[in-house]
């Protein structure tokens, strides 16, 4: 079967969504987590620029060969964790404890350890903690009523609309006319972005 069969418009505007939400979402916290490390803003470019490789080529890599979308990515709440832990720990170091968690996290999932321990929790609780995750994004929409009702309001109308008319890109249309939105409404601030490509700068871990 072709690539041409797999990349049809749904399919593309589904990894789209799922990359540009994924990604950006997580990415302040990495960025935190960095900065909690002490790492420069040259060296937090590389960091990002590792790990958009990586998690290119490994989902990439895993999806070709399993006829699969499987997405691989990194640890939000071990990035959030990381935010609020690394103070007092320098940037070799914390790149240390991010290689042996990596052996955890590779031998969790060669042994079966980690399957055999979800297997063992109940979906409904499995269902609740999930839920518990996403609550807070859920009150948040209702938090920014108060100040961008009309914003919010259109978004989730657009919402409403394009998953009865055209479920398949409704996401991105959302995404699209909350960013319009939000031109026309001079919300975006753009005075402080500057694009620029870094080389890679290795760092030698430390293990204590």
């Amino acid at each position: 079967m072709s690539l041409k069969h797999y990349l049809h418009p749904p399919a593309v505007a589904a990894g789209f969504a799922a990359v540009l939400i994924g990604y950006s979402s997580s990415a302040v916290i990495v960025f935190q987590a960095a900065r909690a490390a002490g790492a420069s803003p040259e060296q937090i470019g590389s960091w990002m620029m590792a790990l958009g490789i990586g998690m290119g080529l490994t989902t990439l890599g895993l999806s070709w060969r399993y006829k699969m979308p499987i997405i691989t990515a990194w640890s939000t709440p071990g990035a959030a964790l990381l935010a609020t832990s690394l103070q007092g720990i320098s940037l070799p170091e914390a790149i240390g404890a991010f290689i042996f968690s990596a052996i955890l996290i590779t031998l969790s999932g060669l042994s079966g350890w980690f399957e055999r321990i979800m297997d063992r929790i109940p979906l409904p609780i499995a269902g609740a903690m999930l839920a518990g995750v996403l609550f807070q994004f859920g009150v948040d929409a209702f938090i920014a009523l108060e100040s961008r009702f009309g914003l919010v309001l259109a978004m989730f109308a657009v919402y409403l609309a394009a998953k009865k008319l055209i479920p398949h890109y409704t996401i991105l249309i959302v995404l699209a006319v909350g960013f319009l939105l939000c031109l026309f409404q001079g919300l975006l601030d753009f005075s402080g972005f500057t694009m620029a490509l870094n080389p890679p700068q290795y760092v030698k871990p430390e293990f204590s």
